[in-house]
């Protein structure tokens, strides 16, 4: 820390040979401010900041288990999101951390969320000609205004929609630095040049530039092997949770990856149609919870859905 003492040291100097007394005063009050400021900007003091208490909505120890709702820009109200709010409220008491909707749906629900809350402001639709170039479609400012947990984006990376997507990345990281608002990045490789988009060496390198462009938590897929995803964990210095993709055949299958994840160290997971659309969500979250935080089987697991 620079101490307002050396910002006048020079000042000091010159003038004591002529002004000794005003030198001195001068000096004792620039010793008092730093001692101040050292006291108050201690990295060890019990001041907690509005990033760590944003994070603290949005996770429970450290663990993420959210449910992305942002479909109905790119797909429409798909099976399970046709009315998002009884979603959400259906499932906040069964181990749910978070979940991820579009700034309209936050406007709309109809009283406050039991969970964290991120909004997602990055979005393109399947009728488009360029469905893998995501826009923006809000400001870090306005999730603060709208009382808002975390901010998400989604950047593809490997197509030619990459560079806009980010540098959208970057300057929304730089925004949510300045108003201490978590970001979540959700990664893909996806594009042209991405041929095998499991690949651990793409995953890891997509899941790095997330971390690297100052996202808080980065969301990517899983490579389908523990050991290979631990690699990935290792490299990636920011906490990583799993996107679930298309809906799994079975059970079973959802939560045995949900295992194997964790295993490889990923901090929790982030499931979509996996569990909105289940025909019991609430019993899906409360197994994908079990495993998450109780460090049960995907078996074990099992049993809460049968």
């Amino acid at each position: 820390m620079i101490s307002i003492y050396s910002l006048v040291e020079k000042n000091v100097k010159k003038n004591s040979t002529q002004r000794p007394v005003h030198a001195r005063i001068i000096q004792y009050r620039a010793e008092k401010f730093t001692l101040f400021l050292s006291r108050a900007l201690k990295t060890d003091s019990a001041m907690v900041s509005g990033h760590e208490i944003r994070l603290n909505r949005i996770l429970r120890k450290g663990k993420m288990l959210c449910i992305p709702m942002d479909h109905g820009i790119s797909n429409g109200p798909i099976e399970g999101l046709t009315d998002p709010a009884s979603i959400i409220y259906k499932c906040e008491a069964h181990g749910l951390t978070s979940v991820i909707i579009n700034k309209g749906i936050l406007k709309t629900l109809p009283k406050p969320t039991k969970i964290g809350v991120l909004v997602h402001f990055s979005s393109s639709t399947s009728l488009s000609m360029s469905p893998n170039r995501k826009m923006l479609t809000g400001t870090v400012k306005e999730a603060v205004r709208m009382g808002a947990d975390g901010v998400s984006l989604h950047i593809n990376i490997g197509g030619k929609e990459e560079p806009e997507m980010l540098e959208q990345l970057g300057m929304t990281a730089d925004q949510c630095h300045e108003w201490d608002m978590p970001l979540l990045a959700m990664m893909y490789p996806r594009g042209e040049n991405v041929k095998d988009p499991h690949d651990p060496e793409i995953v890891g390198h997509v899941a790095r530039i997330g971390a690297e462009c100052g996202a808080d938590i980065v969301k990517t897929v899983y490579t389908g092997d523990i050991d290979s995803f631990a690699k990935i964990v290792k490299s990636t210095p920011v906490p990583i949770v799993i996107a679930g993709g298309p809906k799994a055949k079975t059970d079973l299958d959802i939560l045995q990856m949900t295992e194997d994840a964790m295993t490889a160290g990923a901090k929790g997971v982030t499931y979509g149609r996996n569990i909105f659309a289940h025909k019991r969500p609430e019993k899906m979250v409360e197994a994908l919870a079990s495993i998450i935080f109780k460090k049960e089987s995907a078996k074990e697991a099992m049993k809460k859905i049968e």
